[in-house]
This record gives structure tokens, C-alpha cells and sequence, in this order.
């Protein structure tokens, strides 16, 4: 009887999702992308501005792609004026291969803080002339308007990596 109550309890605690006070939930965007094109292709696809402005509603990727360096995701309003959409920094880079960057909307009404800044990885694996990349993007739990922030860009991800694919393809 007592082993039976026993296991009542562990399964009730399993379904309800007991937590501690320590969790800390996770809400990340992943995604793998299959490219028939090198890799070098798919990482100018991923840096050059030319190329961003195409795909990421007209925002120009600038950096110079070195660890701690600015990066600032950049475009024009209908009336003509630059704006900083993103901002954030390069936090490791593998030119070619990989790079992960802080990223943080300074137009939203949020505090610019560290915590509120979210993370983007590239990582780009090449085989029989195809790339996969994978991005992860996150983590949108920690992080001021974070379920708004992350259901935008999941939306924006699935509207945008389409357009990827055909102007790498291509």
C-alpha cells in the first residue's frame, strides 16, 4: 500500500511538472535549414548587408564580425530615415562557420539591459556540396516581453527563411 502511494505521488509530481524555485524555464526558437549551396555561399547569404537587406525586411547586417565587435541590423522607415532595429555584439565567431551575437530591439519600450538582450547562433555544416544551418535563437524566458518577442519571431523566422532558400539557391 505504502509503495503503491509512493508512486501515486511521483507520477502526480511528474504530470503536474513539479519545479523548484531554481528552474529556469526555456523558450527557444531552433531550426534546421537545408541549403543546396556551399557554405560559403549560405555564410554571405548570412553577412553581407547586400544580401540581409534582401531577405530581412530590408535591414542591413553591419559588422566587422570579430568577437566583442558591434553589430547592427540597420534600415529606413516609408519616410526615408535610418533606423537601428537591432543592436547587439559578437560573442564568438568561426568566419565560415559559426557566429553567435547578442541581439536587443532598441525601438521596444523595455529597459536596455543585459538581461533583456536575447542570443542568435548561426552554425553552418556543409556535406556533398548541401548546408545545414542551424540557428538558435533565444532564450526568450528570461527576457523582458518575452513571449511576445518570441512569437514574433518565430512568425518572422517562418516568413523570412523561405525567401533564404531562394536567394541562395538561385
Amino acid at each position: 500500500m505504502k509503495t503503491r502511494f509512493s508512486l501515486l505521488v511521483i507520477i502526480s509530481l511528474l504530470l503536474i511538472g513539479c519545479k523548484s524555485k531554481n528552474t529556469i524555464a526555456i523558450m527557444m526558437i531552433e531550426k534546421e535549414i537545408q541549403f543546396n549551396a556551399n557554405k560559403e555561399k549560405v555564410w554571405g547569404l548570412l553577412t553581407n548587408p547586400t544580401i540581409t537587406k534582401q531577405y530581412m525586411y530590408g535591414c542591413e547586417v553591419i559588422s566587422d564580425w570579430e568577437v566583442e565587435s558591434l553589430i547592427l541590423w540597420k534600415g529606413q522607415t516609408e519616410d526615408g530615415k535610418e533606423v537601428t532595429y537591432v543592436k547587439g555584439k559578437i560573442v564568438e565567431c568561426k568566419k565560415g562557420e559559426l557566429v553567435t551575437f547578442t541581439m536587443f530591439d532598441p525601438n521596444m519600450e523595455i529597459e536596455d539591459i543585459p538581461e533583456n538582450y536575447l542570443s542568435l547562433t548561426y552554425d553552418l555544416k556543409e556535406k556533398n556540396n548541401k548546408t545545414i544551418l542551424k540557428l538558435t535563437q533565444g532564450n526568450f524566458a528570461t527576457v523582458a516581453l518575452g513571449e511576445k518577442r518570441y512569437k514574433e519571431s518565430l512568425k518572422g523566422w517562418e516568413m523570412v527563411i523561405p525567401i533564404m532558400k531562394q536567394i541562395v539557391e538561385k
